[in-house]
């Protein structure tokens, strides 16, 4: 299995500021990069692709030993390939006719990354024993120390150093990661996501959902409004952006806090997990329309997209899916399509059946339940169905 761990850095002030000037020179060269294809293309129709770009990095490097020079050539290639993966991604979407969304220069607060390929090429994880590493070896910047909070394990094949803020991370993409099986739990359950409850299973359990963003709506309302008075360009005004990363980046790792810990239950307690194929994306896209087809209940849609992304489905279920992977758990997703319209009793499917956000009962059968419960039931129902099937196949 290929696993990524990701530690944080704890750089001297002298390395925190080489990594940034190494953020800096990337995020010029990604920018380079990308007008040199524009002006290729507008000027000549020439189109220009990483093979070209990357066999000049040798005459960019020489140009300016202090700058582009000093870096690892491996990271700088692995930067242009990320160019090179926004203009795929671009042409793709142009093909399958969606909004297209051409790639963007990037600003100083718009790259964040730098990846070295592997090791010996810049980045050094293993120059001593994986049980005693503390630090990192990157090229231009020296021997960072690395809070390693667990161990690694696999073959490590690419280093990345992130910034986040005031933080610096390092993250380890690890292949032939070996897998931890868990002993038969006997047990299968459905799990029905939702806004009032995070996960309601089929055997009428509840995990809470604790809205980690509008518990700090205040918090961050003030910090917006304070950053909003401040001038562009001035030190207080950078002081004000980094008080409001700083609170979101303690959402998002409250959220992912709570998202292993519900998904590491999940996985312990059973031995084949049933969810719905969920397109979060499309679920939460702006109800506003145009101007010629202005869209209905515009505030209501709006509230429930900042609830669903507050919940944190898709990090929760990508969570689960690779922890039941590890565990040697199957992970079945069905359609959601009428399942919180159906009796798990009697099969009725009637819109009429579901009252209220929690209370289901059946038109015709009378079932009374609550509705995500008799939501997981019929996800588990189908799971197994599309299990059996499989099987027969």
């Amino acid at each position: 299995m290929r696993r990524s761990y990701k530690f944080l850095l704890r750089p001297t002030s002298r390395q925190a500021a080489a990594l940034a000037a190494c953020l800096e020179d990337h995020r010029q060269l990604y920018n380079a990069a990308l007008e040199h294809r524009r002006t290729a293309y507008r000027k000549a129709k020439v189109s220009v692709g990483y093979g070209d770009q990357s066999a000049e990095l040798k005459e960019i490097r020489r140009a300016d030993p202090d700058g582009q020079g000093r870096w690892s050539a491996g990271s700088q290639q692995q930067t242009l390939r990320r160019l090179d993966k926004a203009f795929k991604a671009f042409f793709a979407r142009v093909t399958a006719g969606r909004t297209p969304g051409f790639p963007r220069f990037k600003g100083k607060g718009r790259f964040d990354t730098v990846e070295w390929p592997a090791l010996k090429n810049g980045a050094t994880w293993d120059s001593v024993p994986h049980e005693t590493q503390t630090r990192v070896h990157l090229l231009g910047i020296g021997h960072v120390r690395v809070h390693r909070h667990r161990p690694v394990k696999g073959r490590v094949k690419t280093v990345s150093v992130k910034r986040e803020g005031c933080r610096w991370y390092v993250v380890l993409s690890c292949d032939d990661v070996p897998a931890e099986p868990l002993p038969a739990a006997g047990a299968e359950v459905g799990i029905d996501l939702g806004v009032a409850s995070l996960v309601t299973t089929s055997g009428g359990e509840h995990v809470v959902n604790p809205r980690h963003l509008a518990a700090s709506a205040e918090r961050l309302a003030a910090a917006q409004r304070d950053l909003a008075r401040k001038q562009r360009g001035s030190r207080r005004r950078r002081e004000a952006v980094a008080r409001v990363a700083a609170l979101h980046a303690q959402v998002r790792r409250q959220r992912l806090d709570g998202a292993h810990k519900a998904a590491s239950a999940l996985v312990r307690a059973y031995d084949v997990i049933v969810h719905e194929a969920l397109k979060v994306a499309n679920m939460t896209r702006s109800a506003s329309g145009t101007i010629d087809a202005p869209g209905l209940n515009v505030a209501a849609k709006s509230g429930l997209n900042r609830s669903i992304l507050d919940a944190g489905w898709g990090v929760f279920l990508t969570i689960l899916a690779y922890k039941a992977e590890s565990a040697g758990r199957e992970l079945i997703a069905v359609n959601p399509a009428g399942t919180s319209r159906t009796c798990a009793e009697c099969r009725h499917v009637a819109k009429e059946n579901r009252l209220t956000q929690a209370a289901f009962r059946c038109t015709a059968c009378g079932h009374a339940a609550h509705a995500d419960v008799n939501a997981a039931i019929n996800i588990l129902r189908a799971g197994l169905a599309l299990r059996e099937a499989a099987e027969a196949a």
